[in-house]
């Protein structure tokens, strides 16, 4: 099985200002003064990882171990301070609600905003905006200006719009625990499908059943670092043990 993503000894390190500063001018002032104090911070360091094509690869880990970081790196978000990443295919990364949308628009226009975001033509939109619409629950919204919307809203229609199209590569971070039950089914239902079709998905969840039902291996993130790697029982089972 040819592999969809690769991650090579990956190191993220960010400059934390030390001090308060109230204003940019004062920044600017203190840049020039070479009076500004930076600590690092690793979000990452020398995190490795290959998912074959086809997988559904679980993250956990606690808040601020890292895991949100690691799907930016390999989205292409972040350039990572050191290390290698490659990725083969088409992505669809679901890592921020609402990222790609504007929130004065209506869910009809950012359908259309947000399907040229991930590289659709106006075309192909107009061609799956009743399905989209559709599974995203949102026939009596489509008109409504976005920012009216719970998130959990927004969290179908992003959901609807990555998953309309078969991505060789889906990304999804935390956006499945927004909606309710039964849409989080429809979910889960409509990425065991894209599963069948090839599609590689990479997943970070709290809900460790939800991890344990999708995900066939699972990587144990904390402090940056990788604490385990391997089947979905076994990182499962340890890392409930932890807690």
């Amino acid at each position: 099985m040819a592999n969809a993503i690769e991650v090579r000894d990956v190191t993220m390190r960010f400059n934390m200002s030390k001090e308060k500063v109230d204003s940019i001018k004062e920044y600017l002032i203190r840049l020039v003064k070479r009076q500004l104090f930076f600590e690092e911070f690793f979000a990452l360091k020398d995190v490795s990882l290959t998912v074959e094509q086809g997988d559904v690869f679980g993250i956990v880990g606690l808040n601020g171990s890292g895991k949100s970081t690691l799907l930016k790196v390999i989205s292409g978000i972040l350039k990572p301070t050191k290390g290698e990443v490659k990725t083969y295919g088409t992505i669809s990364p679901l890592i921020e609600l609402g990222a790609g949308f504007d929130m004065d628009l209506t869910a009809r226009e950012n359908v259309f905003l947000n399907g040229s975001v991930l590289g659709y033509s106006k075309a192909q939109m107009r061609e799956k905006f009743d399905e989209i619409i559709e599974f995203s629950e949102l026939q009596d919204f489509v008109d409504v200006a976005i920012k009216n919307f719970s998130s959990g809203m927004v969290a179908r229609l992003a959901f609807a719009i990555a998953t309309i199209t078969k991505p060789d590569i889906l990304i999804v971070d935390e956006i499945l625990s927004v909606g309710d039950f039964l849409f989080q089914e429809k979910c889960e239902k409509r990425i065991q499908e894209l599963m069948q079709g090839g599609t590689t998905v990479l997943l970070v969840s709290h809900s460790l059943e939800q991890v344990e039902r999708l995900c066939k291996h699972v990587m144990w993130l904390e402090h940056g670092t990788v604490r385990m790697l391997g089947d979905t029982n076994s990182v499962c089972e340890a890392y409930k043990s932890m807690r």
